[in-house]
């Protein structure tokens, strides 16, 4: 007799569970293999999107492993197990780290925001925040830039997505603006014909769109010219320098005449 009501006890126990327990293997293999589906195309496209390797992995775990929480904290509700408690210390504790972590996780967010979303990319030459020089890294939370003078600027994320970003570089070419000056008896038409000499055999300086030249200013001592020539992004500088010296070489060559600050003084004699 005591056998019998124990195996219908068991028999009992099975009815009520069994079907708990199967719905639960079933949601538990199901949902793994839907969030392994979703994970790798959340892989695929951060690939396509030229998300950095080192960051990709990292941020595909991060989603994964966020999923698989939420789907244990499911399998366990339908086995009866009461996991209020569970989502209120969870909770908790990501508000706790939330806070603590506040600023860096702005500053992760963003850079995430930028890695996805490409606003630069590693070798651009970009002004941000009024620094300028090219990027040399972007992490996950902030930006390395690398000046002219070789100086590395670490700038937050959180600070490039807030404020204004200049890509000086993003388009593949670039217009070099300087600003040249002749003194008031030079020859303007010779001094013009004079810089598009220099333009023109330079191998850097392209020849369309055409380099630009105009009289800008009739300042205090000389004539300014604005000199606009275009060249290929990673030539910025080297143009800038370029122009710089052959200009004033050809000048000299060529008896066009440079201002500089001076001052004239005339005596009278009573």
């Amino acid at each position: 007799m005591e056998t019998w009501l124990n195996f219908e006890q068991l028999s009992a126990m099975f009815t009520l569970y069994a079907p708990k327990v199967l719905g639960a293997l079933l949601t538990l293999v199901i949902g793994l293999w839907v969030i392994g589906m979703i994970t790798n195309r959340i892989k695929s496209f951060m690939k396509i999107r030229g998300v950095d390797e080192s960051v990709a992995p990292f941020l595909a775990s991060l989603i994964s492993t966020g999923m698989k929480v939420m789907l244990l904290l499911s399998v366990a509700g339908m086995f009866g197990i009461e996991t209020t408690s569970f989502i209120a210390i969870i909770s908790a504790m990501a508000f706790a780290v939330g806070l603590a972590l506040q600023g860096s996780l702005g500053h992760f967010a963003s850079g995430v925001l930028i890695l996805l979303f490409k606003p630069y990319k590693v070798g651009d030459l970009v002004s941000i925040s009024g620094n300028t020089g090219t990027v040399d890294a972007i992490q996950v939370f902030n930006t390395h830039l690398l000046t002219p003078d070789n100086r590395r600027v670490i700038i937050p994320n959180g600070v490039v997505t807030s404020g204004v970003v200049i890509n000086i570089s993003g388009q593949g070419i670039i217009r070099v603006d300087m600003t040249f000056g002749i003194s008031y008896g030079a020859d303007i038409d010779q001094a013009r014909a004079v810089i598009l000499e220099v333009a023109a055999a330079s191998p850097i300086i392209l020849k369309d769109p055409p380099v630009d030249i105009y009289v800008t200013q009739l300042a205090d001592s000389s004539v300014n010219f604005a000199v606009r020539p275009w060249c290929k992004s990673e030539h910025f500088w080297d143009t800038y320098f370029y122009m710089h010296e052959n200009i004033k070489k050809a000048f000299d060559k060529a008896g066009v005449a440079i201002p500089f600050p001076q001052m004239d003084v005339h005596l009278t004699k009573d």
